[in-house]
């Protein structure tokens, strides 16, 4: 299910991108090979949605891991950033789910959010205790998949349900097959 999400979420970006295209405008790359994600940490942080990623690192992340080292200290101050993030992207989206559907928000995708913060927090305590201490670490031929498996269980109970539910795949078919014909009629138009 991740990789026919990543499928979807690429081909609408390649259609935005194409007028940028015959513009001779370069874009910069919106993700980074997600399949070959090593963690929950390497995909959210360093391979999916790169320009979000960013946005809400420089917005909410650094400013909340700031106060929280003062609070809390620098080994830890990590944690809430991550989480109060992984809350905000949550929020984001249940926004955007609203606007696509109009249908009242069932929190289903912020949960979504919310358990991958508290998943990345989880990889995050891990690795500071077992693995700087060099009493575990797991290959990356195994975390990756482990990483992949967690967000594809978690969007296939929480978030692909409620787009389903919604009727979002058949909105955006629909909408995707209008564009398509006004396409077709600027084509013939000019001939």
């Amino acid at each position: 299910m991740c990789e026919a999400k990543e499928m979807e979420v690429q081909l609408l970006l390649a259609l935005a991108a194409t007028p940028a295209q015959f513009l001779g405008v370069e874009l910069e790359p919106r993700f980074n090979a997600p399949l070959f994600s090593t963690s929950l940490q390497d995909f959210w942080g360093h391979r999916w949605n790169l320009r979000v990623s960013e946005i809400l690192r420089a917005t909410v992340y650094i400013p909340v891991r700031r106060i929280s080292t003062r609070i809390i200290g620098p080994r830890w101050a990590s944690l809430p950033g991550v989480f109060l993030t992984f809350l905000v992207s949550g929020l984001m989206h249940e926004l955007l789910v609203y606007h696509m559907t109009r249908e009242r928000p069932t929190w289903e995708v912020t949960w979504f959010f919310i358990l991958q913060g508290v998943f990345v927090d989880m990889e995050i305590v891990l690795k500071k205790k077992l693995v700087a201490t060099n009493k575990f670490r797991l290959h990356r031929a195994i975390s990756g998949p482990l990483a992949l498996a967690n967000i594809a269980v978690t969007a296939g109970w929480l978030s692909y349900t409620q787009a389903l539910r919604n009727g979002i795949d058949e909105k955006l078919i629909k909408e995707f097959n209008m564009f398509m014909q006004f396409l077709k009629g600027m084509a013939i138009s000019k001939n």
